[in-house]
């Protein structure tokens, strides 16, 4: 609350400004709104907030379970917290292509700089796991059409994930991501990528910013920045990485606590109690209250 400065409308001009600058520009996913908070501290350039993450922080499959709502929600509290622009999945848009216009509309008013929308078929998948499917290139042309209609503020990234090189192959979904941004797409999202060669020909085909996944045991080798910076790569993501961290730290300190009664073992892998407070801003906060408390009333009479 008393950390972030900027409005959602500067932050969506600060997006669109990275986006034309030809430079990468590296988005961590945030599991939460602190570390959020985290990412703008290390000096990131901007937060993802993954639909794959928030599920798993449901407890649920990345199968199109969580709502509409909950992501809106999710989207807003991490938003909210971080002068970086934040930018979303939204899945296929939660219904017909008018629903993926009101959800545009709703990530707008959440704060939101952005969101992408994929063109798999509900129930949709993991889009690193087997057995996807599509819809045709028209629903997807359509739901693209609609939630760039949806936006009030033009500065709203819309970025078109496609799914189609698993199904189709390499070729048809590039012809598909040309339409997409035919239709009103800012941004393209190629998704699982099998190599270098298959990232650069989409980046030869396209002449908008451009989206790289680098997810963790999926089916894109783990590209280094510098080689996606050569590659001409605009935006990187890194959706579950955090998440993943977070996980797996938590489960080696509970496997400690069991094994040896108490969690002395694990302190030195713990964020320490000062970071964290310092992480909260806790004495800006404190500050604030003074600020109230020692406020003091005049004595001029009120007319």
């Amino acid at each position: 609350m008393l950390f972030t400065k900027k409005t959602p409308e500067q932050k969506r001009k600060d997006f669109r400004a990275q986006l034309e600058s030809g430079k990468l520009h590296q988005f961590p996913g945030a599991f939460n709104p602190l570390c959020a908070q985290l990412i703008e501290r290390k000096g990131f350039d901007g937060v993802y907030v993954s639909g794959a993450v928030m599920s798993a922080d449901l407890c649920l499959p990345d199968i199109g379970i969580a709502n509409q709502q909950e992501f809106v929600n999710r989207g807003q509290q991490i938003a909210r917290v971080t002068d970086l622009p934040a930018f979303i999945d939204i899945d296929t848009g939660f219904g017909e292509p008018m629903s993926a216009a009101r959800t545009v509309r709703l990530m707008e008013e959440a704060g939101l700089a952005g969101c992408h929308i994929e063109d798999q078929i509900m129930p949709k998948r993991c889009g690193h796991l087997d057995g996807k499917e599509i819809v045709d290139q028209a629903t997807m042309v359509q739901r693209i059409r609609a939630a760039a209609d949806g936006r009030l503020d033009q500065n709203f990234v819309l970025i078109a994930r496609s799914d189609a090189r698993a199904i189709e192959g390499l070729d048809k979904a590039i012809d598909r991501m040309k339409a997409y941004v035919d239709a009103g797409a800012d941004m393209i999202f190629p998704e699982a990528m099998k190599s270098e060669k298959e990232f650069e020909a989409v980046r030869k085909a396209l002449n908008v910013p451009i989206l790289a996944n680098m997810t963790e045991f999926g089916k894109s080798r783990l590209l280094n920045k510098r080689e996606l910076e050569n590659l001409g790569f605009n935006v990187v993501i890194y959706p579950v990485t955090t998440l993943r961290l977070a996980m797996g730290a938590a489960e080696r300190g509970l496997d400690a606590i069991l094994h040896d009664g108490d969690q002395n073992g694990v302190l030195d892998e713990m964020q320490h109690r000062k970071d964290l407070y310092a992480l909260l801003r806790y004495e800006d906060y404190n500050k604030f209250d003074q600020s109230l408390f020692n406020f003091e009333v005049g004595d001029t009479p009120m007319k």
